[in-house]
């Protein structure tokens, strides 16, 4: 039993930090989200400040006017018992024991007449004392009766240079300590004057005192609760209409775009009420403007873009006639002939891109996701571009699992946004490889286009997505694109609930990172790979070139090349050849 107590305690003590941490989290979490609890809470230690220093003040106060009352009383009841004493003490004469027995009889005559009765008395009950510093007895005391030994000795000396003095002082009684009140005042007899010490217990007024300051504490507990109420009662009136207009704003936000605040009479509430319920009838005019004139916008693109394919039709028509007829033209017009048809095979590309991004801009696009194997995408991709490839001379190598990569996916889709990577990185990759990875995690696939040309420059990687955007307009280009591929390629990724990223150094190349879940419907949350990348760039052909002509060896770490058939892979069946961290040439033509 003690062992398992100890191994209770040991576990208490170990997970003790941890609860006190999430409770004090949870603690201030409440106090930065609550206006409400920092009112109340700030207003509550003002008042206890406030009722405490009050309590103080009031308690030092009625304590003192209890203590100057009863001094008052007990001088007045000392001047009155000195002219009784006075009249006792003629006559004695000075022998210890005449002396002691005058003393008697005078305190006989003061507890036992009205004046000094101590039932009777103004001050209250009172213990008398009288001494005789002349006089002393067999064993070198002084002469007195009563408690003479509870008399300060402070007290003492003022009364024997004549004067009435009074004092506090804590005396053993009846097992315990009381405090007393003592008051002397010296008495003139017929030889020398004598001392004269009354004694009056203050436990009246301790219980006065502690009735007081249990009095006090309630109160101001009672109080402080009260404050607190009030408190919260009067914040929460206030509170709560911005509060309500919070969950209004977020509803807005959402697009419920009819809530409006709740007006309620004609304060400053009210006004507040009034002026966002203005501003979300403004803005909700705003919108349905906005939304009038994109709805116009994109009838337009999709009107104009369906109206040119009629005559481009025609115009292709004629053009693909004089294009075979060109050798029988002379060189110019045969040159214009094959520009003719150039011009139009990118004229009817921007057509289907402005389609394509219309529908994207009208959320009318479905996904048609199936389950795939990944690689084949790239692969497919990858073949497509492989003749403009060869026209720059980019070699394409591609790094994937060895083992199928299944995800749900659009295949056109990513294909799609895969080939315009792969003809950005090449028309840019200034001649240098262009590398293709392929990793996957438990929850996402991701692919990586990393080219090492002319890069991007500072805050490039944000631009390359509008739409339009170039970053040099006046660069020769071999892809001749419409400005709208990586637009609707981060679309596409969007659609499927992933990202499409973009990474660049000027003189260091860049890198575009697709992330797609393998299943649709999960949150993305990280990428399998890196971005920035990790890949280092290769040797520039004009660098192999001035080293000596020999054989290279093929090093141990470095990954052999293979040659792909190309293949579709829609399903999960296909089987690929490209194993892990294997490039591979795409320069060849596929067979």
């Amino acid at each position: 039993m003690r062992w398992f107590d100890t191994r209770s305690v040991a576990r208490w003590l170990h997970d003790a930090p941890v609860v006190v941490r999430e409770r004090w989290q949870r603690a201030s979490e409440l106090w930065r989200r609550s206006l409400q609890l920092r009112v109340v809470v700030s207003t509550l230690a003002l008042s206890s400040a406030v009722v405490f220093v009050l309590g103080i003040v009031l308690q030092t106060q009625i304590t003192n006017q209890l203590l100057t009352t009863k001094i008052d009383a007990a001088v007045a009841q000392i001047k009155a018992n000195v002219g009784a004493v006075q009249h006792q003490l003629v006559g004695v004469s000075p022998g210890s024991d005449s002396l002691l027995a005058r003393f008697t009889t005078a305190l006989n005559q003061l507890t036992s007449t009205s004046d000094g009765s101590s039932a009777g008395a103004s001050a209250g009950a009172f213990e008398p004392v009288l001494a005789d510093y002349r006089s002393t007895d067999s064993t070198g005391a002084v002469t007195a009766t009563g408690h003479f030994g509870d008399v300060p000795e402070d007290l003492k000396k003022f009364v024997q240079g004549g004067q009435i003095a009074t004092a506090i002082h804590t005396v053993p009684r009846d097992g315990g300590l009381t405090t007393m009140l003592v008051v002397g005042a010296p008495v003139l007899s017929a030889t020398h004057p004598v001392q004269l010490y009354l004694l009056f217990p203050l436990t009246a007024e301790q219980r006065t005192t502690g009735v007081v300051q249990s009095t006090l504490v309630v109160g101001g507990i009672v109080l402080l609760l009260l404050l607190a109420g009030i408190t919260n009662l009067v914040t929460k009136q206030v509170v709560r209409p911005v509060r309500q207009a919070a969950e209004v704003a977020e509803r807005f936000a959402e697009g419920n775009l009819d809530d409006r605040m709740q007006v309620i009479g004609e304060d400053d509430v009210a006004r507040l009420a009034e002026s966002y319920n203005e501003m979300a009838e403004s803005i909700q005019a705003q919108i349905h403007k906005l939304e009038e004139f994109g709805q116009l916008q994109r009838r337009f693109t999709s009107d104009v873009s369906h109206e040119l394919r009629t005559p481009l039709t025609t115009v292709r028509m004629a053009a693909d006639v004089l294009h075979a007829s060109r050798e029988q033209f002379p060189a110019g017009l045969s040159r214009s002939t094959e520009l003719l048809v150039d011009e139009l095979d990118r004229f009817e590309a921007l057509l289907g891109d402005l389609l394509e991004i219309s529908r994207l801009d009208a959320g009318v696009e479905d996904l048609a996701a199936d389950l795939v194997d990944v690689r084949g995408i790239v692969e497919r991709a990858v073949a497509s571009v492989s003749a403009i490839a060869g026209t720059a001379g980019s070699e394409v190598e591609i790094y994937a699992p060895e083992d199928e990569v299944p995800a749900e996916v659009d295949a056109r889709r990513v294909e799609r946004v895969l080939r315009n990577l792969l003809a950005n990185a090449v028309d840019h990759g200034e001649g240098l490889p262009v590398r293709v990875r392929v990793a996957t995690s438990a929850e996402a696939v991701a692919i990586t286009v990393r080219d090492f040309g002319v890069g991007l420059r500072e805050g490039e990687a944000e631009l390359v997505f509008n739409r339009f955007w170039r970053a040099d307009p006046s660069r020769n280009r071999r892809t001749g694109g419409t400005g709208l591929g990586l637009a609707i390629s981060v679309e596409d990724a969007r659609l499927h609930g992933g990202w499409l990223e973009a990474w660049g150094e000027q003189g260091s190349g860049a890198c575009f990172r697709l992330t797609l879940p393998r299943v649709q419907g999960v949150e993305l949350t990280s990428s399998p790979l890196p971005l920035p990348p990790e890949d280092e760039p290769p040797v520039r052909a004009e660098a192999q070139a001035e080293a000596p002509a020999e054989q290279d060896p093929v090093e141990e770490d470095e990954p052999a090349v293979a040659e792909i058939s190309w293949q579709p892979a829609d399903s999960l069946g296909t089987t690929s050849l490209i194993g892990e961290d294997t490039p591979v040439d795409q320069h060849e033509e596929a067979r």
